[in-house]
Protein backbone atom coordinates (compact mmCIF):
# COMPACT_ATOMS: atom_id res chain seq x y z
CA UNK A 1 0.00 0.00 0.00
CA UNK A 2 1.15 3.50 -1.20
CA UNK A 3 0.72 6.18 1.26
CA UNK A 4 0.82 10.09 0.42
CA UNK A 5 -0.05 13.18 2.40
CA UNK A 6 -0.60 16.00 -0.07
CA UNK A 7 -1.65 19.78 0.70
CA UNK A 8 -4.40 20.01 -2.42
CA UNK A 9 -5.44 23.58 -3.20
CA UNK A 10 -8.86 24.54 -2.59
CA UNK A 11 -10.98 27.26 -2.54
CA UNK A 12 -9.92 28.62 1.08
CA UNK A 13 -6.25 27.67 0.84
CA UNK A 14 -4.12 24.57 1.13
CA UNK A 15 -6.45 21.38 1.80
CA UNK A 16 -4.53 18.43 3.90
CA UNK A 17 -5.26 15.28 2.78
CA UNK A 18 -4.35 11.70 3.20
CA UNK A 19 -4.14 9.47 -0.05
CA UNK A 20 -3.51 5.43 0.52
CA UNK A 21 -3.67 3.30 -2.46
CA UNK A 22 -4.80 -0.03 -2.56
CA UNK A 23 -2.48 -3.43 -3.63
CA UNK A 24 -3.03 -4.30 -7.21
CA UNK A 25 -5.00 -2.15 -9.96
CA UNK A 26 -7.54 0.13 -7.94
CA UNK A 27 -11.16 -0.03 -9.07
CA UNK A 28 -12.28 3.30 -8.07
CA UNK A 29 -11.86 6.41 -6.17
CA UNK A 30 -13.29 6.64 -2.26
CA UNK A 31 -13.78 9.92 -0.73
CA UNK A 32 -13.64 9.42 3.70
CA UNK A 33 -15.29 12.94 4.91
CA UNK A 34 -14.70 13.21 8.64
CA UNK A 35 -16.98 14.55 11.65
CA UNK A 36 -17.44 17.44 13.00
CA UNK A 37 -14.16 20.22 12.92
CA UNK A 38 -15.61 21.97 15.93
CA UNK A 39 -16.21 19.03 17.86
CA UNK A 40 -12.75 17.17 17.49
CA UNK A 41 -13.37 15.88 13.81
CA UNK A 42 -9.93 15.15 12.02
CA UNK A 43 -9.04 13.00 9.14
CA UNK A 44 -7.74 10.94 11.71
CA UNK A 45 -10.68 9.79 13.77
CA UNK A 46 -11.38 6.57 13.88
CA UNK A 47 -14.66 6.07 12.14
CA UNK A 48 -13.36 7.85 9.18
CA UNK A 49 -9.77 5.70 9.43
CA UNK A 50 -12.11 2.86 9.61
CA UNK A 51 -13.75 4.03 6.32
CA UNK A 52 -10.82 4.00 4.89
CA UNK A 53 -10.00 0.88 5.53
CA UNK A 54 -12.58 -1.00 4.44
CA UNK A 55 -12.12 1.22 0.85
CA UNK A 56 -9.20 -0.11 0.42
CA UNK A 57 -9.71 -3.56 1.51
CA UNK A 58 -12.53 -3.38 -1.70
CA UNK A 59 -9.36 -2.14 -3.81
CA UNK A 60 -10.59 1.19 -3.60
CA UNK A 61 -8.49 4.62 -3.66
CA UNK A 62 -8.81 5.80 0.13
CA UNK A 63 -8.56 10.09 -0.17
CA UNK A 64 -9.38 11.42 3.45
CA UNK A 65 -8.79 15.32 3.60
CA UNK A 66 -9.32 17.19 6.58
CA UNK A 67 -11.92 20.14 6.50
CA UNK A 68 -11.04 23.54 6.33
CA UNK A 69 -9.24 24.96 9.75
CA UNK A 70 -8.64 21.08 10.68
CA UNK A 71 -4.71 20.32 11.05
CA UNK A 72 -2.88 21.98 7.91
CA UNK A 73 -6.05 22.97 6.12
CA UNK A 74 -6.37 26.22 5.60
CA UNK A 75 -9.63 28.23 6.32
CA UNK A 76 -12.25 28.39 8.82
CA UNK A 77 -15.82 26.34 9.18
CA UNK A 78 -18.31 27.04 7.09
CA UNK A 79 -21.26 24.95 8.08
CA UNK A 80 -20.95 22.58 5.32
CA UNK A 81 -20.95 24.65 2.43
CA UNK A 82 -17.01 25.31 2.14
CA UNK A 83 -16.36 21.99 3.23
CA UNK A 84 -18.85 20.57 0.20
CA UNK A 85 -16.63 23.00 -2.03
CA UNK A 86 -13.38 21.69 -0.45
CA UNK A 87 -14.35 18.18 -1.21
CA UNK A 88 -14.96 18.76 -4.70
CA UNK A 89 -11.97 20.48 -5.32
CA UNK A 90 -10.25 17.18 -3.95
CA UNK A 91 -12.23 15.09 -6.16
CA UNK A 92 -10.85 17.15 -9.08
CA UNK A 93 -7.55 16.89 -7.81
CA UNK A 94 -7.50 13.13 -7.27
CA UNK A 95 -9.50 12.66 -10.41
CA UNK A 96 -6.62 14.39 -12.43
CA UNK A 97 -4.21 12.59 -10.49
CA UNK A 98 -5.75 8.54 -10.97
CA UNK A 99 -7.96 9.24 -14.27
CA UNK A 100 -11.61 8.84 -14.16
CA UNK A 101 -12.07 6.43 -11.76
CA UNK A 102 -15.54 5.48 -10.18
CA UNK A 103 -16.37 7.35 -6.88
CA UNK A 104 -17.64 6.05 -3.90
CA UNK A 105 -18.92 8.68 -0.76
CA UNK A 106 -18.34 7.63 2.37
CA UNK A 107 -19.03 10.26 5.78
CA UNK A 108 -19.27 9.52 9.41
CA UNK A 109 -21.76 12.28 11.45
CA UNK A 110 -21.40 15.73 9.76
CA UNK A 111 -18.99 14.02 6.83
CA UNK A 112 -22.29 12.76 6.40
CA UNK A 113 -23.89 15.82 5.95
CA UNK A 114 -21.35 17.30 3.85
CA UNK A 115 -21.18 14.02 1.42
CA UNK A 116 -24.97 13.81 0.92
CA UNK A 117 -24.07 17.63 -0.95
CA UNK A 118 -21.25 16.62 -2.66
CA UNK A 119 -23.26 13.81 -3.84
CA UNK A 120 -25.26 16.63 -5.74
CA UNK A 121 -22.68 17.55 -8.11
CA UNK A 122 -20.27 14.56 -8.29
CA UNK A 123 -21.18 11.36 -10.18
CA UNK A 124 -20.78 8.33 -7.48
CA UNK A 125 -21.70 5.05 -7.48
CA UNK A 126 -22.96 5.11 -4.17
CA UNK A 127 -22.83 7.08 -0.88
CA UNK A 128 -22.39 5.39 2.61
CA UNK A 129 -23.28 7.58 5.49
CA UNK A 130 -22.28 6.64 8.74
CA UNK A 131 -24.55 8.03 11.93
CA UNK A 132 -25.60 11.13 9.57
CA UNK A 133 -26.49 13.83 11.52
CA UNK A 134 -30.01 14.03 10.37
CA UNK A 135 -30.89 15.54 13.26
CA UNK A 136 -28.58 18.43 13.37
CA UNK A 137 -28.72 19.22 9.71
CA UNK A 138 -31.15 19.91 6.92
CA UNK A 139 -31.01 16.77 4.76
CA UNK A 140 -32.15 16.31 1.07
CA UNK A 141 -32.81 13.43 -1.04
CA UNK A 142 -30.06 11.70 -2.35
CA UNK A 143 -29.07 12.14 -5.74
CA UNK A 144 -27.09 8.35 -5.86
CA UNK A 145 -28.08 5.39 -4.93
CA UNK A 146 -27.28 5.55 -0.52
CA UNK A 147 -27.10 3.41 2.74
CA UNK A 148 -27.29 4.64 6.01
CA UNK A 149 -25.41 2.61 8.93
CA UNK A 150 -26.30 3.65 12.20
CA UNK A 151 -26.21 2.38 15.77
CA UNK A 152 -29.86 2.21 17.35
CA UNK A 153 -28.43 3.47 20.88
CA UNK A 154 -26.65 6.59 19.41
CA UNK A 155 -26.69 9.26 22.07
CA UNK A 156 -25.92 12.01 19.52
CA UNK A 157 -28.58 11.49 16.65
CA UNK A 158 -31.36 9.39 17.56
CA UNK A 159 -31.85 6.47 15.55
CA UNK A 160 -35.60 7.75 15.17
CA UNK A 161 -34.29 10.61 12.91
CA UNK A 162 -31.90 8.42 10.74
CA UNK A 163 -35.08 5.99 10.45
CA UNK A 164 -37.42 8.21 9.46
CA UNK A 165 -35.13 10.48 7.05
CA UNK A 166 -34.38 6.73 5.16
CA UNK A 167 -38.05 6.14 5.03
CA UNK A 168 -38.90 9.01 3.29
CA UNK A 169 -35.92 9.30 0.87
CA UNK A 170 -36.21 4.99 0.16
CA UNK A 171 -32.72 4.86 1.63
CA UNK A 172 -31.31 1.57 2.51
CA UNK A 173 -31.10 1.71 6.41
CA UNK A 174 -28.50 -0.83 8.30
CA UNK A 175 -28.88 -0.79 12.31
CA UNK A 176 -26.05 -1.82 14.23
CA UNK A 177 -28.37 -3.52 17.41
CA UNK A 178 -26.70 -1.87 20.68
CA UNK A 179 -24.39 0.70 19.06
CA UNK A 180 -23.98 4.04 19.86
CA UNK A 181 -22.54 6.81 18.10
CA UNK A 182 -19.17 6.72 18.18
CA UNK A 183 -18.80 3.05 17.23
CA UNK A 184 -16.87 1.90 20.59
CA UNK A 185 -15.85 -1.73 20.02
CA UNK A 186 -17.41 -1.69 16.86
CA UNK A 187 -15.15 -0.94 14.13
CA UNK A 188 -14.89 -4.11 12.93
CA UNK A 189 -18.73 -4.66 12.45
CA UNK A 190 -18.88 -1.24 10.41
CA UNK A 191 -15.82 -2.00 8.59
CA UNK A 192 -17.07 -5.78 7.70
CA UNK A 193 -20.91 -3.81 6.35
CA UNK A 194 -19.14 -1.35 4.25
CA UNK A 195 -17.06 -4.13 2.84
CA UNK A 196 -19.62 -5.21 1.65
CA UNK A 197 -21.41 -2.29 0.36
CA UNK A 198 -18.25 -1.64 -1.76
CA UNK A 199 -17.01 -4.42 -2.98
CA UNK A 200 -16.47 -4.34 -6.56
Amino acid sequence: MKKHRLRIRGPAGAIETVVEEPAGEPHGLALVAHPHPLHGGSLDNKVAWTLARAALACGLIAIRPNFRGVGESEGDFDHGVGETEDLLAVARASEARFGPLPWTLLGFSFGAYVQQRVARSLHAQRLVMVGPAVSLYAFEPTQVPATIIHGDQDEVIPFAAARDYAEAHAIRLIAVEGCGHFFHGRLRELQDHVERLCRP
